[in-house]
């Protein structure tokens, strides 16, 4: 792969980093630092009903369940930054073939060529 290349999926590749960055940090602040007394009111009248408590909760471990997948793609995006680095971005960790174009395009973070993917996946 020449340097434009690899420039070119580095872009994306940070691109997709910043992105997730930014979500991460928007769950932070939207969900992940709520509390039930917030979303009552300190100084509300009423007791907390259950279903109320019931819903808060589902959705606050609903964000961690969308910041666990975003941390795992972050790791992934780092991965393939770090192959860019060492100069081994789109061989394929299986059989050290490269990987095609077209595939990085749609999965910049890919670390196996279509093939080891296909027959990973019916290992599974």
């Amino acid at each position: 792969m020449n340097k434009t290349e690899l420039n070119h999926f580095r872009k994306i590749l940070l691109a997709k980093r910043e992105e997730i960055l930014h979500n991460l940090g928007k769950l932070k602040e939207q969900e992940m630092t709520s509390t039930v007394k917030d979303s009552a009111g300190e100084n509300s009248a009423y007791s907390f009903h259950m279903a109320d408590v019931g819903t808060d909760n589902m959705e606050r471990e609903k964000a961690f369940f969308f910041a666990t997948q975003e941390g795992r793609f972050l790791y992934h995006i780092e991965q393939a930054i770090e192959r860019i680095e060492k100069g081994t971005y789109g061989l394929c960790h299986e059989c050290a073939k490269p990987i095609g174009k077209e595939r990085l395009e749609a999965v910049p973070h890919a670390r196996l060529c279509i093939t080891c993917k296909s027959n990973e996946e019916k290992k599974k």
